[in-house]
């Protein structure tokens, strides 16, 4: 799996290079100032609500009310920290709901940049189909909603988990792997439609190649720390980095062409 996170992120630096090379910039600027406008509404209204939602929680698990009533400065400290984990969770919590609205209404631009990657890679011009971008918008809303449930279940038991003295110190970094890995396999799945892959021969697929998810998925989050200039970047370029990242796996397991009188060529069945 680290091999393939390591690949992911290789991706993205080829994904800088060819964007340049090709003069993808129209596909990526206003997508991304739309894409960064949306995220700092997110993020401020994440501000206005944070500390209620902590407060909220301790209240209802009785956990502060134990905690005043024993007076450990021991158990404050490690109550603090763990309410810092809860606070990165919660940014991530809120962060992925917004991701995933905007997978939906970018659904069309990502559909048509994976499609043009590939395209350029295979020195062939895919005809515009209206009725082909339609289905990959659907199949990227419907994955985009599952991913959604089940994102947020595992991120609804990280913070019930978070509030517990030093197990809440790791929770961010799990949280993180589950959004980078769900993220990552949102932007993998477009090239899986392109090779006919369901649905379910999609999770299959990226759960045993799940390095490249994540790896994708972090540096998406990594690239959030550039403010404005890594938001507006960030969307395309990991779409175009999924997109080079696993091209050579469906080469090496694309069925060999019987050429008579080659012997490395495998005869068709």
């Amino acid at each position: 799996m680290l091999k393939e996170i390591i690949i992911a992120i290789q991706a993205y630096f080829k994904a800088h290079q060819f964007i340049k090379q090709h003069k993808l910039w129209k596909w990526i600027i206003i997508p991304g100032i739309l894409y960064a406008l949306l995220f700092v509404f997110s993020m401020g209204f994440f501000l206005h609500t944070t500390s209620g939602v902590i407060e909220w929680l301790s209240l209802k698990t009785g956990l502060k009310t134990w905690l005043d009533k024993i007076q450990s400065t021991w158990l404050g400290f490690l109550f603090t920290l763990s309410s810092l984990g809860l606070l990165l969770i919660q940014l991530l919590f809120y962060f992925s709901f917004f991701k995933y609205f905007y997978l939906i209404v970018g659904s069309p631009v990502f559909a048509y940049l994976s499609e043009k990657t590939e395209a350029i890679i295979n020195h062939q011009d895919y005809p515009f189909s209206l009725r082909q971008l339609g289905t990959d918008m659907w199949r990227g809303i419907r994955l985009a909603i599952r991913n959604a449930l089940w994102q947020t279940v595992y991120l609804i038991a990280l913070m019930l988990l978070s509030i517990i003295p030093l197990f809440g110190l790791i929770t961010p970094i799990i949280a993180l792997f589950v959004e980078g890995y769900y993220y990552g396999f949102s932007m993998l799945d477009y090239s899986m439609e392109r090779h006919q892959k369901t649905m379910s021969e999609s999770a299959f697929y990226v759960g045993t190649h799940r390095g490249l998810a994540i790896g994708n998925g972090l540096v998406f989050y990594a690239m959030h720390l550039v403010p404005f200039i890594g938001w507006v970047l960030a969307p395309a370029y990991a779409i175009v980095a999924a997109t080079l990242a696993v091209y050579p796996l469906h080469e090496a397991a694309a069925p060999k062409i019987y050429v008579p009188g080659k012997p490395n060529a495998s005869h068709p069945t």
